[in-house]
């Protein structure tokens, strides 16, 4: 346990221009309060305080170290410091819960005194540039997105000669065809203004297409100088390797494959009662890094021999094509863990 190994844990509630700081002891109690500022000189001015008020074995439990505890996040590491990230603290259950962030930072620190295993916050190099890149992408791609579907709704209600022209072309024809469209005099107001609100949103769509292809070639090239590995995994492309390395961070960080199982929703629940053995699935944990998971699956369910005969098999015992999904995504999260734990540091 947790008590056992240090003195004093720090717990921290981060907000974008100021930490607020509580120091307990093993035993949960508060014995300094302090509250400094989000920058070099607040981090500085937080290490001193520390030395102070927690001197010899100390540990940092800090809230949202992706985020508005990044950057004092770092700072600790540099200066060789123990540093845990911690969920949002859990409020008292009851009408009247009170609320400031002296409290919550208390919450902080007596949440990894409860907790069995600590997580140990992600590093930035090369995984914090993976995940940049990514995150940008995603947004070209759902932008994207919302173009195309803008452009589809104009083309519904859009002229009927105009309509006309355009609603049998395939998605992709139908943006070639709407960037090149022109405006002339003889057109009525209403038709020109349709023809230059498709032309921008269909130029619109392909820019934000350019985008995410050239965020991805950046990502192709991050992965393949990091853990290479990944790509000749059967099924692992550019965007799930991305996700897998961001979410994976560090050697050590995760205890086990079990533990990177959790994280991605991939570990079955136990939910079994008397002669019942069963699991449910686990709804938790990293949607995105489970997404990963599930189109690898369903790519190597579709291309992979090796995983078809395995599926074949699992069906003849009585699975369904859900519950064979399911301990098919449990398994790449054993294998690919492993690989990833066989690749160099990211620096």
């Amino acid at each position: 346990m947790l008590a056992d190994q240090v003195d004093h844990v720090i717990g921290i509630d981060t907000h974008r221009d100021a930490h607020s700081v509580a120091v307990c002891s093993p035993s949960g109690g508060v014995v300094a309060e302090t509250r400094v500022a989000a920058d070099a000189f607040g981090y500085k001015r937080l290490l001193r305080f520390a030395a102070r008020q927690a001197p010899r074995r100390r540990v940092w439990a800090i809230e949202g170290t992706g985020s508005f505890g990044a950057g004092l996040t770092a700072f600790l590491l540099e200066h060789g410091e123990w540093v845990v990230e911690v969920d949002r603290p859990a409020r008292p259950a009851r009408r009247n819960g009170s609320k400031t962030d002296a409290l919550d930072a208390a919450r902080a620190a007596r949440e990894a005194l409860a907790r069995e295993y600590l997580a140990q916050p992600r590093r930035r190099g090369s995984r914090e540039a993976i995940r940049v890149l990514l995150a940008t992408r995603d947004g070209a791609v759902v932008a994207r997105t919302k173009a195309i579907s803008q452009l589809k709704a104009l083309i519904i209600n859009a002229p009927e000669q105009l309509r006309q022209q355009l609603r049998s072309l395939r998605t992709s024809e139908q943006i070639a065809r709407c960037t090149r469209m022109r405006t002339t005099l003889s057109q009525s107001v209403e038709q020109r203004s349709t023809i230059i609100s498709l032309r921008s949103t269909a130029r619109r769509a392909l820019a934000l297409e350019a985008e995410a292809a050239a965020l991805e070639a950046e990502l192709e090239q991050l992965i393949r100088a990091v853990a290479p590995a990944l790509l000749d995994e059967p099924g692992v492309g550019v965007i799930s390797s991305a996700q897998l390395l961001s979410a994976w961070s560090h050697h050590g960080r995760f205890r086990s494959d079990a533990a990177f199982a959790s994280l991605a929703g991939a570990a079955p629940i136990p939910a079994s009662s008397g002669r019942i053995v069963r699991y449910r699935l686990n709804r938790g944990g990293d949607r995105q890094l489970n997404r990963a998971l599930h189109t690898i699956a369903l790519s190597r369910l579709a291309h992979h021999p090796e995983t078809r005969h395995y599926a074949a098999r699992r069906a003849a015992e009585g699975k369904t094509p859900r519950e064979i999904k399911r301990c098919l995504k449990r398994h790449l999260a054993r294998r690919l863990f492993r690989v990833l734990e066989a690749t160099p540091a990211l620096t």
